[in-house]
């Protein structure tokens, strides 16, 4: 099996808590900033899949990027590939944490939502 790779950003409880998450279950994974080195466009485009092409579900909309770009009013009007771009050019536009894997594909941490997705994988 291969590790899961999990997308963080040092100062984010609900980032900490998904990876004490994983430690606790004996999960591999491989954590990456996601400030410094943000999701692949191919990664981005898997997460998307997930969530059935809800575009906004990747997007930290909290964040002073978000509001500071008026993403709000501006990611309808996007196509998918703008959207993707932005994504993956600003690490700090992405919703975190942000978790791959074999058939598994996880934006933000609700440990039963982990729990069900990461069941005998």
């Amino acid at each position: 099996m291969k590790p899961l790779k999990i997308y963080t950003y040092a100062n984010c409880d609900t980032c900490r808590k998904a990876v004490k998450w994983l430690n606790a279950q004996s999960r591999p994974f491989t954590e990456l900033a996601i400030r410094e080195t943000p999701p692949t466009a191919s990664e981005l485009r898997t997460m998307l899949a997930a969530y059935a092409g809800d575009m906004r579900r990747l997007f930290n909309t909290s964040g002073r990027d978000y509001r500071e770009q008026k993403l709000g009013e501006r990611l309808p009007g996007l196509s998918e590939a703008a959207a993707l771009k932005l994504l993956a050019r600003n690490g700090n536009l992405v919703k975190r944490p942000f978790l791959l894997g074999d058939g598994v594909a996880l934006v933000g941490f609700a440990e039963s939502a982990w729990r069900e997705a990461l069941a005998g994988k």
